[in-house]
C-alpha cells in the first residue's frame, strides 16, 4: 500500500525551538562553537519572524561535577571549568541578539541534551495545538540531534533550518544531515531560512 503524501508542514500549526544560542558557545570558553556566530544571522532572522511562536532552550550546567549522576558526573570531570561553581553565570544566558526577544519567546532550561526530559515542554505544545516543530541551533550532532529524535518519538514532524545550525565539527554536521535525510526523511523536512520565513505564519503559544 502506498504511504499518504506528506502534507506541507507549513499547513499546520509550527512552533520554533532554537537550541542553546547561549554565550558559553560563543564566547571563549572551553565549550566555544565557531559556526554559532556565523548561523547567528539566519537565525535572528528566524526567530524575528515569529518570536511570539518561539521556545529558546538554554543547557544548564551542574554546580558541581559530584552533583551529576553518572556518566555526566564524568562528564564534568572532564569539563570542571564548566561547572557553575566556576562558570560566570551570565554566559548561561541567550546571546543578545537573541535575548531581545524574550518576551514574547519563551525559555526552556535543560540540564541534559534533550529538551524533552523531564519538562513539559510537548505538554505545553499538545495544549497549543502545535504539530510541526521548527528547529535551529547548536549543536547539530548532539543537542539539536536528542531535540529531533524527541520531537520525533513524540509525533512531531520536524523541519530543520539547515543554515540556522551550528556544530564545532563540519564533519559531524555534515553527517548528522545526512543521516536525517536519508533515515528520517518521512519525518524531517530540511528548509533555509528564507524559505521557512516566506512559508510560516506564525501562531501566538
Amino acid at each position: 500500500m502506498a504511504a499518504d503524501p506528506d502534507p506541507d508542514p507549513f499547513s499546520r500549526r509550527c512552533v520554533h525551538l532554537c537550541i542553546d544560542m547561549q554565550r558559553m558557545f560563543d564566547e571563549d570558553t572551553d565549550w566555544h562553537t565557531p559556526w554559532l556566530r556565523r548561523v547567528l544571522p539566519n537565525v535572528e532572522r528566524l526567530v524575528g519572524a515569529g518570536p511570539e511562536a518561539t521556545v529558546f532552550t538554554r543547557f544548564v550546567p551542574v554546580s558541581r561535577a559530584d552533583d551529576a549522576h553518572g556518566e555526566w558526573a564524568r562528564y564534568y570531570r572532564r569539563w570542571p571549568s564548566m561547572t557553575l561553581e566556576r562558570l560566570d553565570p551570565g554566559l548561561v544566558d541567550l546571546v543578545p541578539e537573541l535575548r531581545r526577544f524574550v518576551p514574547p519567546a519563551r525559555v526552556v532550561d535543560k540540564s541534559v541534551y534533550s529538551p524533552w526530559h523531564r519538562s513539559r515542554l510537548d505538554e505545553s505544545l499538545r495544549r497549543r495545538g502545535v504539530e510541526v516543530v521548527i528547529v535551529s541551533g547548536g549543536e547539530t550532532d548532539v543537542c539539536v540531534l536528542a531535540t529531533v529524535l524527541g520531537a520525533i518519538d513524540h509525533g512531531y514532524h520536524v523541519v530543520l533550518a539547515a543554515d540556522c545550525l551550528c556544530s564545532s565539527s563540519d564533519e559531524a554536521y555534515d553527517a548528522t544531515v545526512t543521516l536525517y535525510l536519508e533515515r528520517y526523511s518521512s519525518q524531517v523536512s530540511v528548509s533555509s531560512a528564507e524559505d521557512i520565513v516566506g512559508r510560516w505564519t506564525p501562531e501566538p503559544l
